[in-house]
């Protein structure tokens, strides 16, 4: 990125404020970095345990396939979600409350003993599979959050900021070129005047 600057003092001031910016800007958007890259680690091993669960359930009820074929699936919906929010590191993340779920009365003598239990599996994997699917969201918004950090934190340390010390640095050597001329001509033009008053060319 070329920085645009012109070769004056108060240019040189200007990119001094900017450079200051970013190198007090510069931890804070490390540890937010670094805090996030946590939270993704963290919530990448909760989908993990949450899928082992739900594998773990659905195999546990694979000898009551038959009895599942009977199940009467309309008996249970889910009525709603109940959602919170929480800021990880600077970003609203949605956190996953409750799931409320609907089942329809039924009558325990018209239907087998088991429907009962039948309803609570169902609703227990269900709450899994929502949860599960609710972790991979939180995972993406955090895996999204965390790039536009890490470029932030890539322009900031590789190009922005070496950028305006180098842009600084230019200005204060041509200034003190520029300084160092001004005197030379000066000390050349007083060495002049000495010489013509030497020679009586001067009037004083």
């Amino acid at each position: 990125m070329a920085i645009k600057f012109q070769y004056n003092k108060t240019s040189r001031q200007q990119l001094e404020k900017q450079l200051n910016i970013r190198e007090r800007a510069l931890p804070t958007l490390q540890n937010k970095e670094t805090a996030l890259r946590m939270e993704v680690k963290r919530a990448k091993d909760e989908l993990v345990k949450l899928d082992k669960e739900l594998e773990d359930k659905v195999k546990s009820y694979d000898k009551m396939m038959g009895m599942w074929m009977e199940f009467d699936s309309t008996l249970i919906s889910v009525k709603d979600v109940n959602l919170s929010k929480k800021k990880i590191a600077g970003v609203e993340i949605p956190i996953l409350e409750s799931v409320d779920f609907d089942i329809k009365p039924f009558s325990l003598f018209n239907r087998p003993k088991w429907f009962l239990d039948g309803v609570k599996t169902v609703q227990s994997l269900a709450e899994i599979g929502i949860r599960r699917d609710f972790h991979a969201i939180r995972i993406n918004s955090l895996e999204y959050a965390r790039k536009k950090t890490t470029q932030k934190v890539n322009l900031f340390e590789k190009v922005q900021i070496p950028g305006y010390r180098e842009a600084i640095l230019k200005i204060k050597r041509y200034l003190e070129d520029e300084e160092n001329l001004s005197k030379s001509s000066q000390k050349i033009m007083r060495s002049h005047q000495e010489k013509r008053k030497e020679k009586g060319d001067v009037e004083w």
